[in-house]
């Protein structure tokens, strides 16, 4: 990113029937969290927040990889995740979702395929694929 977030957001992303257990656990341990929150709630109740737990379903298929045993996002599914979704990622779209997409372009190896594979399983396949074109007209 080009400028750096005051907030930040842990994503927990599981299987839709553990959301609710691992709120209240979150809760329990005083930590600020909320369930698939909209803008109108990320607008009301996060403002102030310095570090919010987001709890939303895993999408089925999506790029994972382990690391140390930890179940983490791939590049190419945190590309995605940004690029679908502008309520949680809103601070990253526009202009900085160039920079984030041109970036990871230049540093990692993005499999392109994987990427547009998860992309179709959030029903942004071409759009993705149009934003990944553009990008790259860029760069020449």
């Amino acid at each position: 990113m080009l400028h750096q977030p005051n907030q930040f957001f842990v994503l927990v992303e599981t299987d839709k029937e553990t959301t609710n257990s691992i709120f209240y656990f979150l809760r329990e341990i005083k930590k600020s969290v909320f369930i698939e929150p909209t803008k109108d709630i990320l607008e009301k109740y996060v403002v102030n927040e310095y570090e919010v737990f987001i709890i939303k379903p895993l999408v089925t298929e999506a790029p994972t990889q382990n690391i140390n045993g930890v179940e983490t996002a791939s590049i190419e599914k945190m590309l995605v995740d940004i690029f679908c979704d502008d309520v949680i990622f809103s601070a990253q779209q526009d202009s900085e979702m160039r920079t984030i997409f041109k970036n990871a372009f230049d540093k990692y190896t993005i499999n392109q395929n994987k990427m547009l594979r998860y992309a179709d399983r959030r029903s942004k396949k071409q759009e993705l694929n149009q934003f990944v074109k553009t990008i790259s007209n860029l760069w020449q």
